[in-house]
């Protein structure tokens, strides 16, 4: 999987013979996962339709301030550089032809394609593409060197046929190498590269007999998100599942599937002294049948009564050994849930707890919105808004690598 999947991409297209390639360059940006709006120069529409970019991109594609409806001054509709440039995650400039190198470099803003890359307030790459002697000309690598020091990444062209029939140096970086190098350099600017996470999540079904057992609710969604979104951020994630219908499929997240609490406790502690995080989302429950029948329980007598016994605590397990662990909880409460979650702080050795309550609508088991509280080992209370799993997944994210980029 990408690490450009879900990012926001703003690919600026310039005049040169190399811009028939960024039909290519596209679909390898969807193919990834990525979204992408393209801005052309003027001089670039000679060379590929914005047409086919529109199509393979499925957004419009801007060459100017404004667009006309039916050449009608009247209905002209004013395109937002600004908007675009706070859009993207990231924006490539390619093919990057001299002349724009050096509008780039001095801020000459006079198209729509300089504008909003002097609004872009996300990282710039820019490839080059022209003639041997132009990408050797002390003006090009002038611009190359004030690009670079303003902290735009330059993808260095590649050596082959040129289009004035010449062979040398100044030939754009083929679109798969493009991606390539996008990809290797945002990998290595991940904030969470080189840490490993140990993730909980899903409920945990405890036997009564072959076909019957005590669980919950839990779907297991929120804990899923939190290892999704660890690993895009470049952790080696280590996923223990309860019984959950869930799919995960990344190449930092390594699942295992487990059953019962002590299945789960075993998993955890297999794994904990090796991770740098451990985050227990996972609706464990407090207590399974004493006895578990070997075969199916017959329906006979009216009354019929379970003898229960407590199950291993993972969270408090893991605060008793951890080291240089962080170590993150949840708490689902009903009742005194700041005091009950502040307790469980203190009891289990934690540096951060989740708190949900049952009593906020939308939160919970079973929906896709969650509505949380972080409470921190110094009691910082810092409540949240109901907003989607994945946008709380991203939260506690955060806070993991705001521990570590204090």
């Amino acid at each position: 999987m990408s690490v450009l999947r879900g990012k926001n991409i703003l690919l600026g297209i310039s005049g040169g013979i190399a811009a028939y390639k960024t039909a290519h360059l596209v679909r390898l940006f969807i193919k990834a996962g990525a979204h992408v709006r393209v801005v052309m120069t003027p001089a670039s529409k000679d060379f590929i339709t914005p047409l086919t970019l529109s199509t393979l991109s499925k957004n419009p594609v801007y060459s100017s301030f404004y667009n006309e409806e039916e050449n009608a001054p009247e209905n002209a509709l004013w395109n937002n550089h600004v908007e675009l440039g706070l859009w993207a995650d990231l924006m490539l400039i390619a093919p990057a032809t001299a002349n724009t190198l050096s509008k780039m470099a001095n801020g000459n803003c006079d198209n729509f394609l300089i504008a909003c890359y002097l609004s872009a307030k996300c990282p710039v790459y820019f490839a080059p593409a022209m003639d041997l002697d132009m990408y050797k000309h002390p003006s090009t690598l002038a611009s190359f060197h004030a690009l670079q020091q303003f902290g735009n990444v330059m993808i260095p062209a590649e050596s082959g046929e040129l289009a004035s029939g010449l062979s040398g140096e100044g030939r754009m970086a083929e679109p798969e190498n493009i991606v390539a190098f996008i990809e290797a350099d945002l990998s290595l600017k991940l904030p969470l590269k080189n840490k490993k996470i140990l993730v909980t999540a899903g409920p945990t079904h405890e036997a009564i007999d072959p076909v019957r057992f005590i669980g919950n609710h839990s779907s297991g969604k929120m804990g899923y998100d939190i290892a999704l979104c660890a690993a895009d951020m470049g952790a080696q994630v280590v996923l223990v599942s309860g019984p959950s219908h869930l799919q995960i499929n990344h190449p930092n997240i390594d699942l295992i599937r487990v059953v019962s609490a002590q299945e789960m406790y075993e998993a955890c502690h297999e794994h904990f002294s090796s991770v740098d995080v451990a985050v227990c989302a996972a609706a464990v429950a407090d207590y399974r049948p004493k006895k578990v029948a070997l075969q199916k329980i017959k329906k006979s007598d009216e009354d019929f009564s379970i003898e229960l016994e407590k199950t291993q605590d993972i969270l408090a397990s893991l605060g008793k050994i951890k080291k240089q662990q962080l170590l993150i909880g949840f708490a689902l409460e009903t009742e005194n849930e700041i005091k009950n979650a502040q307790l469980k702080i203190q009891k289990k050795n934690l540096d951060l707890i989740v708190l949900n309550s049952m009593r906020d609508p939308g939160a919970g088991f079973g929906v896709p919105t969650n509505r949380v509280t972080f409470i921190d080992a110094q009691n910082n209370i810092e409540p949240r808004p109901l907003q989607s799993k994945e946008q709380v997944a991203l939260d506690i994210v955060h806070k993991i690598t705001a521990h570590y980029h204090a």
